[in-house]
Parts: structure tokens; C-alpha cells; sequence
């Protein structure tokens, strides 16, 4: 407005209350917003910890030092095994090495509340009946929907998620461009990371990646995989919904 003030703002909520032009807001539940908080912090631990063994690997680098690939149990190792005639490096890495340990204590922590979060729910359960979806994905989806009853249809939900393409038409242009992206991105990476599971390893029950992969032999496997999660979402709310397992012939009638 060229003239803004609480006058004209008080107006202009009651003209919007007049004409109905809002959508009622969802709150959720106690025990959604608490497995979203541990899902956020297990997060953040696991980004911490990858960026404290990356600043290692760059610090050592600059004195020629590679580490190379190591797993979990033997990056300690190899460090230590480079830095050993350092003394200047052997007190900074052994300083970020301690702290990565405690950051991998407390991540197992919060790993471990979530695994037992996730046997005690009887939804979680559901949807792990699902081929790719583990706890993490179980979790993050069951948290974010909270209440299925919520979406009038299980394909909203996929568009809720941000997983639909836009679209833009004015006169004779018609685009069909990238997908929005809006709504939560903790849930929509959770379903990619589910689809790139069962469309790249060998999964029961693929009848949702035979119908993936046919998609990915015309598309592309990336816009396959973003397919993919989309109809994960439908699927993943639509059990919820019905309180049914997991049933792969259904899913690939679904889609």
C-alpha cells in the first residue's frame, strides 16, 4: 500500500475474514513437534561431524598430507598415522579428533532415540513396510503429515511437499518448469533419498521401480527419481489414512 498503516491493516484482515480468502493453519501435535526436534538435532550432529572430518582432510592437505578413502572406523587411524612426525598437526588433530568423537557419541545417542521412537509407533511400523523407507524416512514423514485427515486427497500431498512442477501460462506461452520446492525440505529430501534406494538397489517388491525405471528410460533418471517421490508421498500418506501395509501390486495400479 503507498499509504501503510494500522488502520488500513486492520481493514484490509476484515476484508479478508469477509470474503473468506484464508486457509485454516495446522498445529501440530506434542509428539510430532518432539520427533521433529530430534530429527533436527540428529541432523545437525551428522553435519557437524562431516564438516569437522573435511576440515581435517583440507588442513592436512595443505602440507601434502592425503587421507584418502577411509570409513568410519579407520579415518581415526589414518590421521593419526600422517600427523605422527607433526607435532603442531598431531595437537590440532588430535583437538578435532576429540571433538568429532564426542560428536559421534551424541549422534548415536539421538540415533538410538530414534530407532526405539520408531518400534514403539505403530505408523512409523506401517510405513516401514515400504521398500527404501527406513526410520529416518518413517519419522520424518509421519512427523510432517501428523494428521492424514488433514489433506483432502493423497496426491495434495505430493504438491505439498514442494514434489509437483510449476507452471506458468500467459497468452500463448505455456511453461511447465521445475518443481516448486516449497513446503518442507527435511521431508522432500527424506522421499528423494527413499526413491534413489529403490530405483538404484535391489529392493522387494519393485513394481514401484519397474515403473520408475520406465519413466527414467523416456526422462531421465533424475526426473524419474523426483517421480518417484512423489508418488511415495501419495502412497506413504494414503497408508496412513487407511492404517494398511505396504502392497506392492497396489502401488504400481496407484501408479
Amino acid at each position: 500500500m503507498a499509504v501503510k498503516t494500522d488502520r488500513k491493516d486492520a481493514r484490509g484482515i476484515a476484508q479478508l475474514m469477509r470474503l473468506g480468502w484464508f486457509r485454516p493453519v495446522h498445529c501440530k501435535s506434542a509428539p510430532a513437534q518432539e520427533t521433529r526436534v530430534l530429527l533436527s538435532a540428529r541432523k545437525l550432529l551428522q553435519t557437524k561431524r562431516i564438516d569437522m572430518e573435511m576440515s581435517l582432510r583440507g588442513l592436512l592437505r595443505g602440507f601434502g598430507l592425503k587421507v584418502g578413502p577411509t570409513t568410519a572406523r579407520s579415518f581415526t587411524g589414518r590421521i593419526r598415522e600422517l600427523v605422527e612426525r607433526h607435532p603442531c598437526l598431531t595437537a590440532v588433530a588430535e583437538a578435532l579428533l576429540a571433538a568429532r568423537e564426542v560428536l559421534g557419541v551424541q549422534l548415536a545417542g539421538l540415533e538410538k532415540r530414534l530407532r526405539d521412537a520408531a518400534r514403539s509407533g505403530d505408523r512409523a511400523r506401517l510405513l516401514m513396510t515400504t521398500p527404501g523407507v527406513g526410520v529416518i524416512v518413517a519419522l520424518t514423514f509421519v512427523s510432517a503429515v501428523d494428521d492424514p485427515a488433514r489433506f483432502r486427497s493423497s496426491k495434495a500431498v505430493g504438491a505439498h511437499f514442494g514434489l509437483t512442477p510449476r507452471k506458468y501460462q500467459s497468452g500463448e506461452t505455456d511453461l511447465t518448469r521445475r518443481i516448486s520446492k516449497a513446503g518442507d525440505a527435511g521431508v522432500r529430501a527424506a522421499l528423494y533419498e527413499a526413491a534413489n534406494t529403490i530405483l538404484t538397489r535391489a529392493v522387494k517388491g519393485s513394481a514401484l521401480k519397474s515403473w520408475a525405471a520406465r519413466i527414467a528410460a523416456r526422462a531421465g533418471v533424475k526426473k524419474a527419481k523426483v517421480a518417484l517421490a512423489r508418488k511415495l508421498a501419495v502412497v506413504l500418506h494414503r497408508m496412513l489414512a487407511d492404517g494398511k501395509p505396504f502392497v506392492a501390486d497396489r502401488a504400481a495400479l496407484a501408479a
